[in-house]
C-alpha cells in the first residue's frame, strides 16, 4: 500500500435542502444525518497539485476547496506547512464514505496528521465547517470521482 503526505488544501461549501444538478467535477456533495451539503471543489489529483495544495493561500472564499483523488486507496497523512488558514481534513474511502474528520488544523503546524488506511479522498474545508454542517464518520460523498460502482451515494 501506498503511504502519502499531503500539504494542506481547502473547500468551499452551501448546507441546505432540495436538488442538487447531475454530479460535476467542480461540485462535491455530502449526505449527512442532519441533510446535504455541496461543496466547490478544485481537484488535487497528481503529485504536483497533491504536494501543493493550499499553501500559500492567505484566505479561502466561502465556497470554495479542493478535493484530493488519489488513484488508488492509501494510507495518507497531512500537514499544514506553508498552509496559512485553519482546516478541517475529511478523509474517506474508495466508496466515498466518510472514515475521519481532523477539525481546525492548526495553520503552519508540521505535526503529521494521519488520516489512516485505505484513504482515496480528503476534501479540505475552512477550519469548523465539517462540525457546522453536520459531517462525521459515516457521512457520504457523491462526486464523479468515486468510482460509481463502489459509491455509497452514486450520482443519479
Amino acid at each position: 500500500m501506498k503511504q502519502y503526505f499531503a500539504g494542506a488544501a481547502l473547500i468551499a461549501l452551501t448546507h441546505g435542502g432540495g436538488a442538487w444538478a447531475a454530479c460535476s467535477d467542480s461540485s462535491a456533495e455530502f449526505r449527512t444525518e442532519s441533510g446535504q451539503t455541496q461543496f466547490t471543489v478544485e481537484i488535487a489529483d497528481d503529485r504536483e497539485e497533491i504536494t501543493q495544495g493550499l499553501m500559500h493561500r492567505e484566505s479561502m472564499p466561502a465556497k470554495a476547496g479542493m478535493l484530493f483523488v488519489y488513484p488508488q486507496p492509501a494510507t495518507v497523512a497531512f500537514w499544514m506547512r506553508n498552509t496559512l488558514i485553519p482546516l478541517d481534513m475529511i478523509f474517506m474511502g474508495a466508496d466515498g464514505v466518510v472514515r475521519k474528520v481532523h477539525e481546525n488544523a492548526v495553520p503552519l503546524d508540521e505535526t503529521p496528521i494521519p488520516g489512516g488506511n485505505d484513504i482515496q479522498f480528503v476534501l479540505e474545508v475552512n477550519g469548523g465547517m465539517a462540525a457546522l454542517l453536520g459531517i462525521t464518520p459515516g457521512s457520504e460523498m457523491r462526486h464523479p470521482a468515486v468510482d460509481q460502482a463502489l459509491a455509497a451515494w452514486p450520482c443519479e
